[in-house]
C-alpha cells in the first residue's frame, strides 16, 4: 500500500490502525486544480474533495504500478463558500474570526487507486459549531497553537488546541482529522488488502 499524502495526520491514523505502507506524494498543483474545479458555488464542496482526492490517488497509482494507494482530500464550506487551507497566520486570524459563533462543514474524501484508476471513494461530511470566539482569544490561541494551524482548512486541529474553539462536533472524529478511517478499511478488507 501506499499513502499518496504528505499529511503526518494521515500517516498516524494508518500507523496506530496497524497498516503497513509507503507514502508518496502527488507532484499535482493542487492550488491549480482548485481554480480549474471552481471552488465558488458551481461544484459541492464534497465533490471538490472527492475530484482532488481521486486526483491525487490515481497520479500516484499511475507511478507506482499495481500498489493499492490511498489518496485523501478535504475541504471546509461555510455560508456557501469552500475554504483552503490558510495561506497565512492573518488568514488564519481571519477565518476564525469569521467562523466565531457559526457552523461549517467538513468534506473529507478517501479514494483508494490501483493501476491508475481509483477503484473505490468515499467522502464523509462533519458539522462543527465554533463557540463565540473574542479577538483577543483568537490571538492567544494562534500564538499557542503555532504554525501548525497552516495545514488544516480550519485553522485548528481538533486533537489538541483547537478543541477548545468549539461548543459543537457532529460528525466522525477521524473524518474531522482528515481521512474517514472505518470505511477505508473496510474497502481494504473487501480488496483483500488487509486481511479481514
Amino acid at each position: 500500500m501506499v499513502l499518496a499524502s504528505a499529511s503526518a495526520t494521515r500517516r498516524k491514523l494508518l500507523e496506530g490502525a496497524g497498516l503497513t505502507f509507503s507514502t508518496k506524494g502527488s507532484e499535482l498543483d493542487e492550488a491549480a486544480m482548485r481554480t480549474a474545479i471552481g471552488l465558488e458555488g458551481t461544484v459541492e464542496p464534497s465533490d471538490v474533495a472527492e475530484v482532488l482526492a481521486r486526483a491525487k490517488a490515481e497520479d500516484v497509482s499511475a507511478q507506482v504500478g499495481d500498489a493499492f494507494v490511498i489518496g485523501g482530500d478535504q475541504v471546509m464550506a461555510a455560508d456557501g463558500k469552500i475554504y483552503g487551507k490558510p495561506h497565512s497566520m492573518e488568514d488564519a486570524r481571519a477565518r476564525l474570526l469569521d467562523l466565531s459563533g457559526k457552523s461549517h462543514q467538513l468534506h473529507t474524501a478517501v479514494v483508494v487507486a490501483t493501476g491508475g484508476a481509483t477503484v473505490w471513494a468515499h467522502t464523509d461530511v462533519a458539522t462543527l459549531t465554533m463557540r463565540r470566539l473574542s479577538p483577543e482569544f483568537v490571538g492567544r490561541y494562534l500564538a499557542a497553537a503555532g504554525q501548525g494551524v497552516m495545514g488544516s482548512v480550519g485553522a485548528y486541529q481538533i486533537e489538541s488546541l483547537g478543541i477548545q474553539l468549539f461548543e459543537k462536533i457532529e460528525g466522525d472524529f477521524f473524518s474531522i482529522l482528515g481521512l474517514p478511517l472505518l470505511p477505508l478499511l473496510d474497502a481494504l478488507r473487501r480488496e483483500a488488502v488487509i486481511e479481514g
